[in-house]
Order: structure tokens, then C-alpha cells, then sequence
């Protein structure tokens, strides 16, 4: 679908469709004023009979106006405050959506400017949001169906705009389709299912996306350079498995040469059993998501690569299958990771921090600015957090603020857990330098615990999305493509754009 920007009267604009906010009691906002004025008080009559009452999301069609050239009118609620929260502002654009989804028209206007969104700027702000749920509510997944979704009649939206503003929405426009196509990539990828989407199905993905954007390095290391390279940990975890590990380098060189660049880890565990801690088989299915932090990190670095940003970024993908053989590792082996550190292996469900304990030591390679790592790690962070908020942790207040402040101006919300010494002491192991696990408390925070003594070379952030990745159950089902879009803001602003 395809969006552009347009400074012209409403009244004048030729559509199949016209979109008008209605606030709570009928009351209209100056384009839509203009509009019943010149329909002859129109959307007045309409409103004064009560089949609108403007609560947020409410709709209704009006056909063949007079003194309009667009075909229909569709009014939409937008409740009685005046100004919207981020979830109103969404609830409106998705009522909006659905209606235009149903309908034979192929283009429509959105005349929404009137709107005011609680701390978002009138333009860039409030529009970006606009188009990524517009965007991001067209995605179909169904490369697997035997009969395919319907084509949808509508293939343009025209987001109207005052000229003082234009400039802003045409820039929140670039960015919310580049976040879009990242977030789409992400999902694609998180919804194939796992005899598909396997490490070295990822790998031929990354060598693609190197010939589809020039500038882009691709090296893939195969099992063999992983063990050669001591990273004990990670061999350990796809060894049970047919399917042969991989650690997926992608190099981005936007910005200068001296600039040092930020590193993205992603988890890609590609389909998760539990290996010899084995799953209940209720639910396992959703393991096929457990690849979601690798996947995050395709869509955000596609985002990137899209607009070209003027920085220096390099994306690791720490991709295995984690199954029972056997050839698997036990609970009690006893690993050496890449750092020299030992880890005894006390479950061998906790498999993502194995692969990206190394994949952090391999990162200290590139000198970086910052590194973040971003794996659907722990149910525990579900327990604490539930599917809203991705879990944050980090050793520097700095990189964990900006990651705070980018998730709530994208509405990709994190929320901080700590990582105080005292969580520590739950990995410690009679028999190696640490224990993978930390026992049944705080579990999300031992997690980053683990993590943090192999980060300590740079300035580290840990991401745990296991209950934002994907929505599980249900006919909804599917990977969401988040956090590409909190990640994506934290790299706009570094990259100042």
C-alpha cells in the first residue's frame, strides 16, 4: 500500500474515500467544519439524529455527500478527551483501517490533523504512528495456505496535511515504511515454520539481503570456525541437532571509518525443544519463535539499510536449533565459553544465554559503541512484564535511558529490571566459574546476570522480548515484529535523523 502527502483542501481532493475525526457529542473539528459547510450541514444532520456518538473507534459511512468529490465520507470517534493516549490514537487508525479494508475503493483520504496525540508533536510524531499501524495492519502471512488471502481493492492512502507541517509528516512517512518493511521481514521470518526457517535457511537470508543492498558484508561462520574459535557454549547448544549452527555476520559501514560502530545480538534458536530439558509438548509449536531476537534484528538492520542511515552497525545472529539426541549436551556438562569462563550447564532449556554469551565475547572484536542484545530469553519476564513490555537491563544508565526513551516515542514500550549484585550469587557453581541457571527467583534477572559477565569489555544492553515477540494462541497467532521498531528509533537518534 502506498502512502503519500498532500497539502489541498479536503472538500477538493477526488477519493473513493474521505476520512473525518467526530470528537465525543458531535462535535467537529475545523476540516470537518469546512466540510459540512459545504455539503450544506450534512454531518451536522447526521450527528444530530445520534447514529454517531464519537466514542474512540466508533464508525460510520456517509455515501454520495454534495459538493464533494469524494465518494463516501467515513467518520470516526475519537472519544471525549482532548487530546488521545498512543493506544486511542492506534484504536481510531485500526477502526479506520477496517473499514477501508471492506470497501471497493482503491484509494482514500485521511483529513486527521485536527487530532491531537498526548505528547506527539502535531506532525512527525503523530503521523508516524499513524502510518506504521496502517502499514503494519496490512501484513497477511500466507505463503503456506493453499488459498490465498483475497487482493485488497485499496492501494492508496493520502495522509492530508497543513503546508507548515508537510515536511515532517514526508519524514515520519520515509521512516514508519522503512520501520514497516522491517517489521514485515521480521515477522515473515518468525512465522515460517521450523523445517523451513532453520540456522542455515537465516544464513541464505542475511546473503540475500547482502546482494539486495550494496554496502552490506555478509561472512557466515559454520560449525566448524565456531568450535575452532572456542565458543564452547554455543557448539553446545546446536550439537544435539541435524541442523548445523551458524553465527551470521552482517557488516553496515554508513557512517565514517574511525566512527566505531553499535552491534545488534541476536538470538536465533530456531526451533527450541528444551533439548534434554525437555518442553511440555502443549504450546512447543511457538517455539519456532524463539528465533525472534535474530529476526528483530534482520527487520531493524533492513530498516536501516532502507534509509541509509548515516551510522556504523554490525549485526550478529547467533543461530541453532535446540533438540534431544544423542549427540546433546546433558544437564551437568561442563562448557568453556569464548571469554574462558566455564559454564556448567544445569538445564539445557536455557540455551539462548549459551549461544549469545560467546556471540558478546565475539563482539568485542569490533570495538563498538554499544552493543544490545535481544532474545525472547526468559517466561519469566511474561510473569513479570506480561506481553506489553519488553524487558531492559544493561551496564550503562546512558545507552539503558536512551533504549527507555526511543521504546516510549516509537510506542515499543521496555521497562528496566536490575542487576544488582546480590541476583549474582544465584549463579554460583561448585564444579565451574558459573551455573546457566539461577534457580526459580527472578529468573529474567539472573538470565541478564549471566549475560553481563561476558559484556563487560563495552557499553551493554540486554532486550528480553519473549512476551512481545509474538502473540500466542489463538487465531491471532503470529510474530509481532517487535522490538524492530524501538530499535530502529534508538538508531534514528544516534544517527540524528
Amino acid at each position: 500500500m502506498e502512502l503519500v502527502v498532500k497539502s489541498v483542501a479536503a472538500a477538493s481532493l477526488k477519493t473513493a474515500t474521505l476520512v473525518l475525526p467526530v470528537a465525543e457529542g458531535g462535535k467537529l473539528g475545523a476540516i470537518a467544519k469546512a466540510i459540512d459547510e459545504a455539503t450544506g450541514g450534512a454531518l451536522a444532520s447526521v450527528l444530530k439524529r445520534g447514529d454517531l456518538a464519537g466514542k474512540v473507534g466508533q464508525t460510520l459511512l456517509l455515501h454520495s455527500l454534495p459538493n464533494l468529490k469524494a465518494e463516501r465520507v467515513l467518520l470516526v470517534g475519537t472519544g471525549k478527551d482532548a487530546e488521545l493516549g498512543d493506544r486511542s490514537w492506534r484504536k481510531v487508525v485500526t477502526a479506520v483501517l477496517a473499514v477501508l479494508k471492506g470497501l471497493n475503493g482503491s484509494d482514500a483520504a485521511l483529513a486527521l490533523d485536527d487530532v491531537k496525540v498526548a505528547g506527539r508533536d502535531a506532525f512527525y510524531g503523530k503521523t508516524r504512528l499513524l502510518a506504521e499501524s496502517l502499514l503494519d495492519g496490512q501484513y497477511v502471512f500466507d505463503q503456506f495456505k493453499s488459498k490465498k488471502a483475497e487482493p485488497r481493492a485499496l492501494k492508496k492512502i493520502t495522509l492530508l496535511s497543513a503546508k507548515a507541517g508537510a515536511s515532517d509528516v514526508e519524514r515520519a512517512v520515509k521512516h514508519a515504511v522503512a520501520i514497516a518493511n522491517g517489521m514485515g521481514f521480521t515477522r515473515d521470518l518468525g512465522n515460517l515454520p521450523p523445517n523451513v526457517c532453520h540456522p542455515s535457511y537465516l544464513a541464505e537470508q542475511a546473503k540475500a539481503l547482502g546482494k539486495e543492498f550494496k554496502g552490506l558484508k555478509v561472512e557466515v561462520l559454520d560449525e566448524k570456525k565456531i568450535k575452532d574459535l572456542g565458543m564452547g557454549a554455543f557448539y553446545a547448544v546446536g550439537q544435539g541437532s541435524d541442523q548445523p549452527p551458524r553465527l551470521i555476520v552482517l557488516n553496515y559501514q554508513g557512517g565514517k571509518k574511525s566512527e566505531k560502530p553499535f552491534v545488534l545480538v541476536g538470538k536465533g534458536i530456531t526451533f527450541d525443544t528444551g533439548g534434554i530439558s525437555l518442553k511440555p509438548g502443549a504450546g512447543m509449536d511457538e517455539m519456532k519463535f524463539d528465533m525472534g531476537g535474530a529476526a528483530s534484528v534482520f527487520g531493524t538492520l533492513r530498516a536501516v539499510l532502507e534509509l541509509q542511515l548515516p551510522i556504523n552497525l554490525v549485526c550478529l545472529l547467533a543461530c541453532a536449533e535446540n533438540m534431544p539426541s544423542g549427540g546433546a549436551t546433558r544437564p551437568g556438562d561442563i562448557v568453556t565459553t569464548m571469554s574462558g569462563q566455564t559454564v556448567e550447564i544445569l538445564n539445557t532449556d536455557a540455551e539462548g544465554r549459551l549461544v549469545l554469551c560467546d556471540t558478546l565475547t565475539y563482539a568485542e572484536r569490533f570495538k563498538p559503541q554499544a552493543v544490545i542484545d535481544i532474545a525472547t530469553l526468559t517466561g519469566a519476564c511474561i510473569v513479570a512484564l506480561g506481553s506489553h513490555t519488553s524487558g531492559l537491563m544493561g551496564n550503562d544508565d546512558d545507552l539503558v535511558g536512551q533504549l527507555l526513551d526511543a521504546g516510549k516515542r516509537a510506542d515499543d514500550r521496555a521497562w528496566q529490571l536490575p542487576l544488582f549484585d546480590e541476583y549474582q550469587e544465584q549463579l554460583d557453581s561448585p564444579f565451574a566459574d558459573i551455573a546457566n541457571i539461577g534457580g526459580p527467583k527472578a529468573g529474567t534477572i539472573t538470565a541478564g546476570c549471566f549475560l553481563s559477565r561476558f559484556a563487560k569489555a563495552y557499553n551493554w544492553a540486554h532486550l528480553d522480548i519473549a512476551g512481545t515477540a509474538w502473540i500466542s494462541g489463538g487465531k491471532d497467532k503470529g510474530a509481532t515484529g517487535r522490538p524492530v521498531p524501538l530499535l530502529t528509533q534508538y538508531l534514528l537518534d544516534r544517527a540524528n535523523a
